[in-house]
């Protein structure tokens, strides 16, 4: 039913060395291709983006495409904040034939304009040029502290109407996104809040880019392919936000793939203590579990 469906916010291993667990990651997004994704989002919100270097993030996608997966399958997160930065992450997964990228705002500074924002995106495509292209621009003032207005959004559309091709909407406020949904339908609208996801794409919205797909891609799919209700996912969303969310998803796929590598999370973040990890599993467990009976 959607044209971009369900994208995998994939997580990202590490090794106790702190690098980068390659072909754990790669692994996972195989695992995930399979179990109907349609693409994988690399270094998002779930994946650490933030605190990914450039040559790493180099490193990872020349993995991916030798591994075999199709540069067509794989989204680009960009999370930082100077343009000549954004610019060169941006022109790098293009260069290699990225599907799209997702261009969250800068969130250094708080208490921006939309005139502001808007001339640092400007800044950011000039400084690709002539090959930018396939555009979501990211949503997530829960994490940014930037939120993107629908007039910003109607601006950049239409100023840039062959580079800005979608938003992902990470707000958690259905308001917000219903509005996005009535005034952009042509777009590619990304529903961030699983809680939210369902009815958005019965009304228009085209898929997700998920963290929960990484450990339960099958119901998520349901939801962001064909607009099916599980008020199983809606619950463990819930479950998910009692925790710093990265880790938790990372307790997830550590438990779905029996491999502790997924625990470890690079600083600012922490690990979940155990105790957290035990509540996680558990709620999982009770609501898929009992409810699937």
């Amino acid at each position: 039913m959607t044209g971009f469906g369900l994208s995998v916010a994939l997580a990202t291993p590490f090794k106790s060395s702190g690098e980068i667990a390659t072909e754990v990651m790669l692994a996972q997004a195989k695992r995930s291709l399979e179990s109907g994704c349609a693409s994988v989002t690399l270094f998002g919100t779930t994946g650490e983006g933030a605190s990914i270097g450039s040559r790493e993030r180099e490193r990872i996608l020349d993995t991916f495409i030798a591994s075999g997966i199709q540069p067509r399958q794989i989204v680009v997160g960009v999370l930082v904040d100077a343009a000549e930065d954004a610019a060169h992450q941006i022109s790098q997964a293009l260069s290699k034939g990225a599907r799209n990228i997702l261009l969250a705002p800068p969130s250094y500074f708080k208490n921006v304009s939309d005139d502001g924002i808007f001339a640092w995106f400007a800044d950011v495509f000039a400084r690709v040029g002539d090959a930018a292209r396939d555009v979501l621009v990211y949503n997530i003032p829960p994490v940014t502290m930037v939120a993107l207005s629908i007039d910003l959004i109607s601006r950049l559309r239409k100023t840039f109407p062959s580079i800005v091709t979608g938003v992902k909407d990470s707000s958690g406020d259905w308001p917000y996104t219903e509005a996005l949904l009535r005034q952009h339908s042509d777009l590619i609208i990304l529903i961030g809040d699983e809680r939210h996801l369902a009815k958005g794409v019965r009304m228009g919205g085209q898929g997700a880019i998920s963290g929960m797909a990484n450990f339960a891609p099958h119901e998520v799919r349901a939801m962001a392919v064909d607009g099916k209700d599980d008020p199983r996912v809606e619950d463990f969303v819930a479950e998910l936000l009692k925790h710093p969310v990265t880790p938790a998803v990372k307790v997830m796929v550590s438990k779905m793939t029996g491999d502790d590598t997924w625990l470890a999370v690079r600083p600012p973040l922490t690990t979940i203590p155990a105790d957290g990890q035990r509540e996680l599993v558990l709620a999982f467990d009770a609501l898929f579990r009992t409810k699937a009976a």
